[in-house]
């Protein structure tokens, strides 16, 4: 398994646990259930957080038709599930500042990955701008996101290189007018998937992507980084399909967003390798 962004890369494949077989029954519950009540909504915090099913513990989401009572979801979390849980929200909350020599590496790691044999004449220089930064400064660019999606883009550069150098380098893109900020671009979706599973919550999950997440997080710790890759992937996809242009970047995002819900929610799929669009990374 992965223990460094810095050092060895991550397992790709796992083994189906117990949570793995929780989740797709939980699946084909909410399936059923969504299929036999009609409409639903998801209810309010005040109305989903009545103390008697919100335990220590326990992923719940609570949803209602309209009309009618909560009817809450919920599935326990395992020792590890709140520990990687915990993990990954400590890696959200940290800033990018250039002061820190861990962060001033893994600044050098990325362009390191990125442009193999060139060597780099700064942390500020306008060599930065070929990745598709903004500006000479690259760390301008993080306060969205934080450092977290300078991992991401390391964790794509050194896991799947051959995918983020097709990307990165625009190979195989005749006919393409218009072309994104691969960075930039980047560091926008990690702040999606953020948004996306709702990590930002409190305890109790407001939506059944987030609990998907959660089960998956117990299979690979690493889930947040691989969904990235996926979504990057997924990304330039539908980007070169419609032909888009920069000023049309937020609604290829919002697609991608709705793509990569869709895929999470297929029965079948209960790690972040089983998703369809995982294969677009080889």
């Amino acid at each position: 398994m992965r223990r460094s962004l810095l050092g060895t890369t991550t397992s790709s494949r796992f083994s189906i646990s117990s949570s793995s077989v929780i989740l797709a029954l939980w699946k084909e519950k909410k399936r059923v259930e969504m299929r036999n009540s009609g409409d639903w909504l998801y209810a309010d915090d005040t109305t989903c957080g009545s103390p008697h099913w919100i335990g220590k513990g326990l992923t719940c989401v609570c949803f209602k038709p309209k009309g009618g009572n909560c009817q809450p979801i919920c599935i326990t979390l395992t020792p590890l599930q709140e520990e990687r849980l915990r993990r990954l929200k400590r890696r959200m909350k940290v800033y990018f500042d250039a002061s820190k020599l861990d962060h001033q590496d893994a600044l050098r790691a990325l362009w390191s990955a990125s442009f193999p044999g060139e060597e780099l004449k700064g942390l500020i220089s306008d060599q930065w701008k070929e990745m598709g930064w903004q500006g000479r400064d690259p760390s301008t660019d993080f306060r969205g996101a934080g450092f977290i999606s300078l991992e991401n883009l390391l964790f794509f550069a050194k896991t799947f290189s051959t995918s983020f150098q097709n990307l990165l380098m625009k190979q195989g893109r005749k006919g393409v007018v218009f072309e994104y900020p691969f960075a930039v671009a980047g560091v926008n979706i990690t702040f999606m998937i953020m948004q996306m599973l709702d990590l930002d919550a409190a305890t109790k999950p407001r939506t059944f992507i987030r609990t998907v997440f959660l089960q998956m997080l117990s299979e690979n710790e690493w889930a947040f980084d691989l969904l990235y890759c996926v979504a990057f992937v997924v990304m330039d996809k539908q980007w070169l399909e419609t032909n888009a242009t920069y000023m049309q970047f937020n609604d290829i995002l919002k697609s991608t967003r709705v793509q990569l819900e869709r895929e999470l929610m297929i029965d079948d799929v209960l790690r972040i390798e089983d998703m369809p669009s995982y294969r677009l990374l080889f």
